[in-house]
């Protein structure tokens, strides 16, 4: 007697929950995140071939453009709890007499570099032109007479103890200034800090024998 063969069923799986929690979690993030602000300059920095990556968090950013502008940059610390901006500017603000109001702190602690003397501040807060925003940033005097460079390092410093400090100067910027941002820093007892590179690919080369 011939044995019964069983018709064979292929497997099949159903993807429409796997595609609607896709559309959940794309949406998620998607209402979640917070795209971080442009820089305030383009930098195109140097090359070199240190692999050395500068950290994410607890860093104070010095960039210089190819005209000598000179842009400061820190970040808001590891977690929602910490607001080293915000203070950060309320300290300048102290220092200058200039009074800027919790809106103001938190609009500024939201916003990524800048490079203005502290008194545009205020209008370069509430300024919604981006092209007006732009004339603003004319750079950080680092006069004698008003160093506000070396204000904005030393009370980053104040707020913050641990963060670390980078110079990002673009490969044509006039190396006196970068001479000057650097004596800045060590006359605020800043003697280490990180040079930011651009990494330089290096091309393998097969040798003739």
């Amino acid at each position: 007697m011939p044995k019964i063969k069983m018709p064979v069923k292929s497997p099949h799986i159903d993807m429409t929950p796997m595609v609607d929690l896709f559309s959940l979690l794309l949406t998620f993030f998607m209402l979640t995140t917070s795209f971080r602000p442009p820089e305030a300059a383009l930098i195109d920095t140097p090359f070199s071939v240190s692999e050395k990556q500068a950290p994410d968090r607890d860093l104070i950013t010095v960039s210089i453009s190819k005209d000598n502008k000179i842009f400061f940059m820190m970040d808001n610390g590891p977690d929602s709890t910490t607001h080293y901006r915000s203070d950060l500017l309320k300290q300048m603000g102290q220092r200058y007499n200039i009074p800027f109001s919790a809106k103001e702190l938190d609009k500024f602690s939201k916003l990524n570099s800048f490079g203005m003397p502290v008194n545009f501040m205020r209008t370069w807060l509430h300024a919604e032109d981006s092209k007006e925003k732009e004339k603003m940033q004319v750079g950080i005097p680092t006069d004698s007479t008003d160093n506000q460079l070396a204000m904005w390092v030393r009370f980053a410093r104040l707020v913050n103890p641990r963060a670390d400090v980078a110079i990002k100067g673009d490969g044509n910027a006039d190396y006196k200034t970068v001479k000057k941002v650097m004596d800045i820093m060590q006359e605020n007892k800043v003697n280490k800090f990180n040079l930011v590179t651009s990494l330089q690919k290096e091309e393998a080369k097969l040798e003739n024998k």
